[in-house]
């Protein structure tokens, strides 16, 4: 089963990951609209929350997920896919999650932007670097040539444009943004969950048949991204919401971005592909249950309990 595992081929339809940037691209706007120019100043600032992000999305991620591989073992495909999702920048989805969870929305935006532009050189550096590091997958890796153009369009489509766009319309119109960044969010929620949901039923089967194999995995490596980005965020003391947007800024991860590199460079390799798509699933489930319980679900369950 393993080794029939890179036979796979997923399918995400005509357009498809288009499809799914252009939903997180509206998430992006809806975010965009509650922002202005004076929390970028403030963070400019007081520049260590956002050090202290990068750090942990780009070198604590990486060291995390080696560490998991080398107890797991998976197969040097999943390995993979886990290197890979670990390289990547933090999907703009995050600034949604960091939002509903009372989160510093400014500092998620701004990891996110370095991210994604520093992608372009960091991802295939990180990539290679920490794959070669673990034998089985140094063996099949592969030289990565990045397309810059497909890296700069998916930058402007989910990240440039949605965050002028949502800016500008807040600073000229306040009180109509204000009215519209709730229907535009969950406009954007409803769209990309719809886009996983069509994408699930298109490759039913081959999730039914493949998914037990990296189940575990990704929750295990989801798991440690939050837990490590909020541990290392509380080692450098920074504020509540800081923690809790660089935790989500860590482990929300675009795995859309990776599914790309690995549909143009690695021709779909069907471990890497599985563990980028079941990421992207399973991180939308952490992110709305961690944004659920840091704003209304603590206090909820603490009331729950007093009564009890």
């Amino acid at each position: 089963m393993n080794e029939s595992i890179d036979a796979l081929q997923l399918n995400l339809g005509d357009g498809g990951l288009l499809a799914m940037n252009i939903s997180l691209a509206f998430i992006m706007f809806g975010v965009a609209l509650e922002l202005t120019v004076d929390d970028f100043r403030r963070l400019a600032n007081e520049p260590k929350s956002t050090l202290v992000g990068v750090f942990s999305q780009f070198i604590i991620l990486p060291v995390l997920t080696f560490l998991l591989v080398l107890f797991f073992e998976p197969h040097p495909s999943m390995a993979l896919g886990m290197f890979m999702v670990a390289t990547c920048p933090g999907g703009n989805i995050s600034n949604f999650f960091s939002l509903l969870a009372n989160g510093n929305a400014a500092l998620s935006v701004t990891m996110t932007a370095i991210a994604t532009l520093g992608a372009i050189l960091i991802t295939p550096f990180n990539f290679t670097l920490w794959a070669s590091f673990y034998e089985p997958t140094g063996v099949m890796l592969k030289e990565i040539h990045i397309n810059l153009w497909e890296v700069f369009k998916i930058i402007g489509l989910i990240l440039g444009i949605p965050l002028l766009l949502g800016m500008t319309v807040r600073h000229f119109r306040e009180p109509w943004a204000t009215k519209i960044s709730s229907w535009i969010k969950g406009f954007g929620i409803l769209f990309f969950s719809a886009f996983v949901l069509v994408a699930f039923a298109m490759n039913y089967d081959n999730f039914i048949n493949y998914v037990h194999l990296v189940i575990g995995l990704v929750f295990f490596h989801n798991a440690f991204a939050l837990t490590g980005g909020y541990g290392l965020a509380s080692i450098f003391d920074l504020s509540r919401s800081d923690r809790k947007s660089i935790a989500i800024e860590t482990g929300i991860q675009n795995s859309g971005l990776g599914l790309l590199l690995i549909f143009n460079f690695f021709d779909g390799l069907g471990g890497m592909a599985l563990v980028a798509a079941w990421w992207g699933i399973w991180h939308i489930v952490t992110g709305l249950a961690l944004g659920w319980y840091w704003s209304v679900g603590k206090s909820t369950l603490q009331r729950v309990f007093s009564n009890a």
